[in-house]
């Protein structure tokens, strides 16, 4: 029934359009198709099946999955995939976010908290293979930035994660700086900032730490999970499609 109400919606705005304003066959034409396609939206939409998520069973901590397998409550704008970094230059084939099983338990944990709260984490970067940590270097080889791969970054283990929250909506919160500013602005100790812009802040440095991640204090929106630093680097590297 509510399909038919949806239909029949459609179908009379179409016919009010038509009506007002006299249109040329082609123009006609062209909103029989813009009403078709919403219409084939909405009954695609019906019949889709629920998304099924990934399960953990059989999975060790250590493996390093997709985060999207897991759960579609996440925003992403993995910055490395894109020129728009302080690279100004793109070092991942494609944009995907992979991690270690332990971490993605944590983040979800983490993720769940938030969006009581009517936010939701949004990702800059994950997981990092250690070849890209060489492509970097060799782009800025100045450890004040960018890690040495010889003794790799924390991102290359598989525990580390650049996020900020966005609401449910996907509007960011201020932060005070965009992702990867290096400067006193960006410091957690910088409490010479909007009370908003430290609210933010606090909400996700707060939040984090409960559920196993701690800070840099220069970057606002770096965490590592806990323990995470004594894990292996890797080269793991995923499939672009």
């Amino acid at each position: 029934m509510k399909i038919l109400k949806m239909v029949l919606v459609i179908l009379a705005l179409l016919f009010v359009a038509c009506k007002e304003k006299p249109s040329s066959e082609k123009e006609v034409k062209t909103a029989v198709e813009k009403a078709a396609e919403a219409l084939d939206t909405i009954l695609n939409k019906k019949r889709s099946p629920e998304k099924k998520f990934k399960s953990f069973l059989g999975l060790a901590d250590s493996t390093f999955v997709r985060l999207a397998d897991f759960s579609d409550g996440f925003a992403y704008d993995m910055r490395y995939a894109t020129e728009n970094n302080f690279l100004k230059a793109q070092v991942y084939e494609c944009a995907e976010c992979y991690t270690r099983v332990k971490t993605v338990k944590a983040l979800l944990a983490a993720n769940e908290e938030f969006q009581k709260k009517g936010v939701k984490i949004k990702f800059y970067d994950c997981y990092r293979p250690n070849s890209v940590q060489y492509k970097m270097w060799k782009i800025v080889p100045n450890p004040q930035y960018v890690a040495n791969p010889v003794k790799g970054s924390i991102h290359n283990k598989g525990g580390a994660v650049d996020i900020t929250l966005v609401t449910l909506g996907g509007e960011e919160l201020d932060m005070g700086t965009d992702f990867d500013f290096f400067g006193k602005r960006a410091y957690h100790d910088n409490i010479d900032l909007p009370q908003a812009i430290l609210d933010n802040r606090k909400l996700l440095k707060e939040t984090m730490k409960k559920h196993g991640f701690w800070s840099t204090r220069t970057e606002w929106w770096h965490y590592n999970l806990q323990g995470a630093s004594k894990d292996p680097i890797a080269n793991f590297k995923w499939e672009c499609n």
